[in-house]
């Protein structure tokens, strides 16, 4: 009797671009053939380029399947290759081509992204990621998600249009939250010393 291989697979809220320990956690919904989720991708990669060391950033995926039927499959695209270490590639792979995203337009970009699976294309026909987008879609909907992209900041939904001035207006004010615990906590600390 053949073993059966048990495979963990690595879900979108673990998917962290950025430092690990940064203070600010920066998680957006969105999904691959939104106009206005490309416009906030730009964004995102501004954001992180202006603070490497305090925002980290994960996507989740919330595709609109009623205007955006192909946005399932290419979340599932960017898990497969998440996989492999391959997540921010895909993913800008996927928003540079966002309205080619039939499967085998997937596979093409997941070449040009660097994924290297023999089992891509057939995981992707299959659906093998699809729990894993449902699972973001149900989350998010639990967040009061309703339109996309959506931004949280440390756990809490970021309510103005995601500018890069906004949101970095907003990272600004949270540093300056987490830096006067910050100081404070040493304070504390050197007192009672």
């Amino acid at each position: 009797m053949k073993k059966v291989e048990i495979v963990e697979v690595v879900p979108s809220h673990k998917i962290v671009v950025g430092e690990k320990d940064a203070p600010i956690t920066m998680v957006q919904f969105g999904d691959y053939e939104s106009e206005a989720c490309a416009d906030a991708h730009e964004v995102v990669k501004a954001l992180l380029e202006t603070y490497p060391h305090q925002v980290k950033f994960i996507f989740r995926h919330f595709p609109l399947l009623s205007i955006h039927q192909k946005a399932h499959k290419a979340a599932e695209a960017s898990l497969a290759a998440a996989q492999e270490g391959m997540f921010w590639p895909m993913h800008n792979e996927l928003f540079a081509n966002r309205h080619s995203l039939g499967v085998i337009s997937l596979k093409r970009h997941a070449r040009d992204a660097g994924v290297k699976s023999k089992k891509f294309l057939d995981e992707l026909i299959n659906g093998f990621y699809g729990l894993y987008v449902q699972d973001d879609l149900r989350e998010g909907k639990k967040l009061g998600v309703t339109e996309i992209p959506t931004f949280f900041f440390n756990g809490k939904k970021f309510e103005q249009e995601p500018t890069f001035d906004n949101l970095s207006s907003h990272i600004e004010k949270l540093l300056a939250t987490v830096g006067s615990k910050k100081s404070k906590k040493a304070l504390e600390e050197a007192v009672t010393v």
